[in-house]
């Protein structure tokens, strides 16, 4: 579904990730998981067309997508929860769904991928006129992913979803993440949390300083012990 190929980003003098090269099937969940700094967040920028500096290539459904514009990689089935949530703090739970709904015109669709938003998180259905500002931190995530989910998309690239989180509400995002999967939407899920991502992932990548180290099926990488040395402390 997504292939990236030699992908080289840089950011002034800083060569931020350096020719990797991956892919993610229909129907997956892949994780790009690695510490801090490592290059995670970069890729999944410019995959969204957020970064300018860069070379290599970019498919989509096998299409090219590398000089598309961000509002264009929307349209063509690709969403992102960013890191942070970035949520309208000032707007209700309502007008933030609304919002991720922005380049559709299908009021049946619109009403649709709402009532799948409804499924999904029950706890933003009760919320609906809560500006974001009040919500929690957990009710926060779920209304980022909320909005990307209400842009109807194939592939939904999350970007650190259990970031500050606490330990009860982890295990929820991690149970969330699977429950859309089972929805069949493609994910590609970045994480620090090594452990939460490979008990979840059918393929991932491990990223350092800006290269792909080690890939392998999720399962098989969670018992490696060089990940779990790195990245698990075990």
């Amino acid at each position: 579904m997504l292939r990236i190929t030699d992908l080289h980003v840089r950011y002034g003098g800083i060569h931020a990730v350096k020719g990797i090269s991956l892919s993610i099937p229909r129907g997956s969940i892949v994780t790009l998981i690695g510490a801090n700094g490592a290059g995670k967040t970069t890729t999944v920028k410019t995959i969204c067309g957020l970064n300018n500096e860069f070379s290599g290539s970019i498919q989509f459904e096998n299409l090219e997508i590398t000089n598309q514009q961000t509002m264009d990689i929307i349209k063509s089935g690709i969403s992102m929860v960013p890191e942070g949530r970035r949520i309208f703090s000032n707007l209700t739970v309502y007008e933030n769904l609304q919002l991720g709904a922005i380049f559709r015109n299908d009021p049946a669709e619109f009403n649709s991928n709402l009532e799948f938003v409804y499924y999904t998180f029950p706890r933003l259905k009760e919320r609906l006129r809560q500006k974001g500002a009040t919500l929690s931190g957990g009710e926060q995530q779920m209304l980022a992913v909320g909005r990307a989910l209400m842009a109807n998309p194939r592939l939904i690239l999350m970007d650190e979803p259990s970031l500050g989180l606490a330990p009860i509400l982890v295990q929820e995002i991690f149970a969330i993440v699977k429950k859309i999967h089972e929805e069949g939407v493609t994910i590609m899920l970045i994480e620090q949390n090594a452990y939460g991502a490979l008990k979840i992932a059918d393929y991932a990548y491990v990223l350092e300083n800006g290269k792909i180290v080690l890939e392998g099926p999720g399962a098989d990488l969670l018992h490696d012990e060089r990940i779990k040395h790195s990245y698990l402390g075990i």
